[in-house]
């Protein structure tokens, strides 16, 4: 194989915070085919951070089709020529760093002759694949574990290395550009990963009252409802952002902030990418799996013998319902 002439496809499909911890290996792999033509396949929604990407030459999104949910004529049209394209498209790698079902159909649809990913994956993803890594250490970072497929192709050993495609944006029509301020992202995909709005609201008041600082709260449109009831809880006045930004405007919020307290949630791995401190509120999940990446960073978490769990859906969260905010102010002061 000539590396200067390398047709790549990489599979990384969701989610968000899983797509920013492939970043590195994106620049790893670029450093062992300096020449070679790179593609990502990842769904629509976490294509914003890969389009534009300076290591990448092309992000083919892919339309987001759930199982059990009515598909509009268009996005399924939209899907049989990505379907067709990855078909009929010659590369000489395929690199599967999602492991899943999901990925492995689009591993098959292609014709390559080397589809590499790691062996015993889940949903039987592995037997896609014509070159198996061995299983790496699974108590390890997600960023070292996708590292590791690169050094598998042949990338130097460099420190994991952030950049983003998008250029962050501060939206200063919604936030004073000369305010010190904290960002609250309290909001996350998992019930079980929410940590109660009153404990928000108690820290968000001591971060005002106490700190001398403004707090702004981020998140998608799904989480203005938490937003709300954050709000009402408090007696100081905050910013509610939430679903009020693109994606590049939250990433120039982060940017900015002196501080990020987050849920276990995407926008956690955004602000470690930019460089903002993180204070990462944990409870169902592994901190050492897939906290915020990087030096300067904090967990808080209450070492429950049942944690962690990884359940979506627990009756009695008492590893986040439990949790004072004492702790979590604790925490913020050796941050700041």
């Amino acid at each position: 194989m000539i590396r200067n002439q390398t047709r790549i496809l990489l599979i990384k499909l969701s989610s968000f915070g899983d797509v920013l911890h492939a970043l590195p290996t994106l620049e790893a792999i670029r450093a062992a085919f300096p020449g070679g033509h790179i593609t990502w396949l990842v769904e629509a929604a976490y294509a914003p951070p890969l389009a534009g990407h300076p290591a990448l030459d092309e992000v083919w999104p892919v339309p987001r089709v759930r199982l059990g949910q009515r598909v509009g004529r268009g996005e399924l049209l939209n899907l049989m020529r990505l379907m067709r394209r990855v078909r009929t498209t010659h590369f000489d790698l395929v690199i599967d760093l999602q492991g899943l079902l999901k990925s492995a159909m689009w591993v098959v649809l292609t014709k390559s002759p080397r589809k590499v990913g790691y062996d015993r994956t889940r949903e039987l993803s592995s037997l896609a694949l014509t070159e198996r890594i061995p299983r790496f250490d699974p108590e390890a970072h997600a960023v070292w574990r996708y590292l590791n497929v690169a050094r598998y192709l042949g990338a130097p050993p460099t420190l994991p290395r952030f950049r983003l495609g998008l250029t962050p944006i501060f939206p200063d029509s919604l936030i004073p550009p000369d305010r010190a301020f904290v960002v609250l992202h309290p909001g996350a995909r998992w019930p079980t990963k929410l940590w109660p709005p009153a404990s928000w609201a108690r820290l968000a008041d001591w971060l005002i009252g106490e700190k001398g600082l403004a707090v702004v709260i981020t998140g998608s449109a799904a989480d203005r409802h938490l937003a709300a009831q954050i709000i009402e809880h408090m007696h100081e006045k905050a910013w509610n952002l939430a679903g009020r930004t693109t994606l590049a405007e939250l990433a120039g919020i982060m940017q900015k902030a002196r501080l990020a307290i987050t849920a276990d949630t995407g926008p956690m791995h955004l602000a470690a990418a930019l460089g903002t401190r993180v204070v990462a509120i944990f409870g169902p999940t592994a901190p050492g799996r897939t906290g915020p990446f990087g030096e300067g960073h904090r967990v808080v978490r209450l070492g429950l013998e049942c944690s962690p769990c990884f359940q979506r859906r627990c009756p009695e969260p008492r590893c986040l319902t439990t949790l004072s905010p004492d702790a979590v102010q604790a925490a913020v002061e050796k941050s700041l």
